[in-house]
């Protein structure tokens, strides 16, 4: 077996590497080069310089397994590396505790001004009482994100005595308890807080997540660290407050551009900024390294790897019957977790008529990855779907049930929070997918993309014709409307 290692790699992960396989290290190749090569080996190994494009997966004959010596996938074709049954993994804990320390750093040198105050002192002028600071003891952290990195920077805030607030809708009231984090809303934990971290993923709905309207909720002497992604935050309107002193500083590791020299964050001394340097210690790269090597000896062993980005190759005697659910399954995961409110407990699914015939580790995969798209990272698929649910503390329960009353086969998805239970279930009719039950309404839309709007109201005369009006008035043009009743 050979591995091509197409970046530089800790040398930890080459050491584990060297027993089992044939290790080349070839850095900076052009796409050509790499093209040209890349047909001799079973595994390749990048970190974020090498671009791994669908005409490299193509090339690579024997691939097996493509490998990330990190978190993001974006310089990877992972859609065409799983057409082609490559497995793509990375390393998405490597850097939690570097991330989480310099989350810390970076809090502490806000509030004790220390950046600045370098900079005065190396300019030789003594100003202590320029630089009066605050402690962190006894203050509240809101933490936006309650993943790997904020669970993380969770532990280490409780051991300097902070107040620790927090909003996440996919992690279980129980799992924050163990942190120690109250759970909020969003706007209370913006309230409240004194100190703001984000550690969110960037996603359309989560970009521009703190901008004029949030930024008018906070107290005056907030300060607000963000070392997740660049584009959480609306830069414009965060340096405006801070120069208006409606927040007392930021710090920023991440930009939405990088490399970035040029920020209106740099003009501004109670704004600190680094070059992402959340995974930039010998520790995160030593064992991001480790994590992607071990990962491609035991693929190339034939074992499942522990951080699986994509779904692994399905057989194709079920994927004429299981790809069209595939999308129902992820389509209810997205349905209800939008409609959800609280806290969420526990998911069941539930398969009814032939679909309950098969293997449904990859519709139970397809609903999650659905309902934890925009909150989380990871990718779920049908190798680490139960890793991901029980890192979130949430139950998932599966039933089965050979016969089914109206269709051929159902998926029925009940997610179960705080303030209730919210239930999605959807079929497969003519190839194309159908939702036919929201709660106990039920129905039959065909999810073909753009808004929908739920409305839940009492049945009586000039209901419909309010709604049209009011969606006229806003200029929103209704392409359907489907009425149910209980």
């Amino acid at each position: 077996m050979k591995v091509l290692i197409a970046d530089k790699l800790a040398e930890e992960g080459i050491k584990i590497l060297r027993p089992h396989t044939e290790v080349e290290v070839k850095t900076g190749l052009k796409p050509e080069e790499l093209i040209a090569t890349i047909g001799d080996y079973d595994a390749l190994i990048v970190r974020s310089q090498t671009k791994v494009t669908a005409d490299i997966i193509r090339a690579g004959k024997k691939l097996q397994v493509i490998a990330r010596a990190g978190v993001g996938v974006d310089n990877i074709a992972v859609d065409e590396a799983t057409q082609h049954g490559i497995i793509v993994v990375n390393a998405p804990t490597g850097n939690t505790i570097s991330a989480a320390e310099h989350t810390i750093a970076l809090m502490l040198a806000l509030a004790r001004n220390i950046p600045q105050a370098n900079t005065v002192l190396r300019g030789g002028e003594w100003k202590r009482s320029d630089f009066m600071g605050t402690e962190v003891r006894n203050k509240t952290l809101g933490i936006l994100g309650l993943g790997n990195v904020g669970s993380e920077v969770a532990k280490r805030a409780h051991g300097l005595q902070m107040k620790l607030i927090g909003h996440d809708p996919f992690i279980s009231v129980e799992h924050a308890r163990n942190l120690q984090v109250e759970l909020v809303s969003i706007k209370q934990l913006l309230k409240e807080s004194d100190f703001v971290t984000l550690h969110m993923p960037l996603t359309s709905s989560t970009k521009g997540m703190i901008g004029t309207k949030e930024l008018a909720t906070v107290k005056p002497t907030v300060r607000i660290i963000n070392t997740a992604r660049g584009g959480l935050i609306d830069e414009a309107a965060l340096a405006k407050a801070i120069k208006e002193k409606r927040v007392a500083g930021a710090a920023i590791d991440v930009f939405p551009t990088e490399p970035c020299t040029r920020s209106i964050f740099f003009e501004d001394d109670r704004i600190i900024v680094t070059p992402h340097l959340g995974a930039s210690t010998t520790e995160a790269q030593a064992m991001a390294a480790s994590d992607v090597a071990e990962q491609v000896v035991d693929i190339l062993q034939g074992k499942p790897p522990r951080y699986p980005v994509n779904a692994p190759f399905i057989p194709s005697e079920t994927l004429s019957t299981l790809a069209p659910f595939i999308k129902v399954a992820t389509t209810l995961g997205h349905l209800v977790g939008q409609l959800a409110e609280g806290q969420t407990n526990a998911v069941q699914i539930k398969y009814e008529g032939e679909i309950s015939n098969y293997d449904t580790n990859s519709l139970k995969a397809a609903v999650l990855g659905g309902l934890l798209e925009g909150i989380s990272e990871e990718r779920v698929n049908i190798v680490n779907a139960d890793i991901v649910a029980s890192r979130r503390g949430l139950t998932v329960v599966e039933q089965k049930e050979s016969a089914c009353e109206n269709y051929a086969s159902l998926i029925t998805v009940e997610v179960a929070t705080s303030a209730g239970a919210t239930i999605g279930a959807g079929t497969v009719i003519h190839g194309e997918s159908h939702i036919v039950r929201v709660n106990n309404f039920w129905m039959d839309i065909v999810p073909t993309g753009g808004y929908f709007l739920f409305s839940n109201h009492k049945d009586r005369p000039g209901l419909i014709g309010a709604a049209g009006k009011i969606t006229g008035d806003a200029d929103i043009n209704i392409s359907a409307m489907h009425l149910s009743r209980l």
